[in-house]
């Protein structure tokens, strides 16, 4: 008896958060960006004395999808696109590096080049500062040209280029905050093959009727392992009475 009910109440108890996964994929359906997260389930045998048939379904992985999403043109000179493989490297306060898609970009108070959380981008020197009255233009291998928006117009200098990073898939890990990291923590080499589109964005690669459909099957499935539990719970009762009855 028990045996089902291990199953049926670790599947419940793993179907239910991979729901959750699948409704914060929706929310970020039109985050710039966004790389879709998928969970994986598998069964494994508890441990233990006298608890050799009995297994638990647990989450054993949690997965990204790094298929890229589509581009949408903005033709603003601070939007930057990847294109196909590779991330955007930011410089995090404490030092160590994170990775982005998401290249919608914003020059703060000081002349910082920075995400629309405040972090600033990192580029081949460390932050980049933008100067005031300046049109900025973003090559596409991240290299950011400067041309006066008054005056002498026809000189262009160059501040800094992008730090463009391709490090193997399977080493990067989703932080709390939404950015990617190297499982070792160590920041990743800059990659000269890695080519940005100016003027556009990335956006999410969550298939809105995938997850729908996704959720619609989990649900179900998770119906399945309560209407379980409580075949569990009648059958005990069942034998409690026929034990009691003789």
């Amino acid at each position: 008896m028990d045996k089902l009910i291990y199953t049926a109440m670790s599947g419940a108890k793993h179907l239910f958060g991979r729901q959750a996964a699948i409704a914060h994929n929706l929310a970020n359906a039109v985050s710039t960006g966004y790389r879709a997260e998928e969970h994986r389930l598998r069964a494994v045998p508890v441990v233990g004395d006298a608890l050799p048939t009995r297994a638990f379904a647990v989450d054993a992985s949690v997965a990204n999808d790094f298929t890229s999403g589509p581009l949408k043109q903005t033709g603003r000179s601070l939007d930057a696109a990847v294109q196909g493989q590779g991330w955007f490297a930011l410089a995090l306060p404490d030092g160590t590096e994170a990775y982005t898609r998401n290249g919608s970009f914003e020059v703060n108070v000081n002349g910082v080049l920075q995400t629309k959380n405040g972090i600033p981008v990192q580029g081949d020197g460390g932050p980049i500062s933008i100067p005031p009255d300046n049109e900025v233009t973003i090559g596409a291998d991240g290299l950011i040209s400067l041309k006066p928006s008054s005056g002498a117009q026809n000189i262009v200098t160059q501040v800094g280029q992008l730090k463009l990073v391709n490090p193997p898939e399977a080493e990067l890990v989703r932080g709390a905050d939404g950015l990617f990291r190297l499982r070792d923590g160590a920041p990743a080499p800059a990659d000269p093959n890695v080519q940005v589109a100016a003027g556009y964005l990335e956006g999410s690669n969550v298939n809105v009727v995938d997850q729908l459909v996704a959720m619609i099957s989990l649900q179900r499935q998770y119906e399945t392992q309560m209407k379980l539990l409580s075949t569990a719970e009648q059958n005990d009762r069942a034998a409690a009475q026929l034990l009691t009855s003789r």
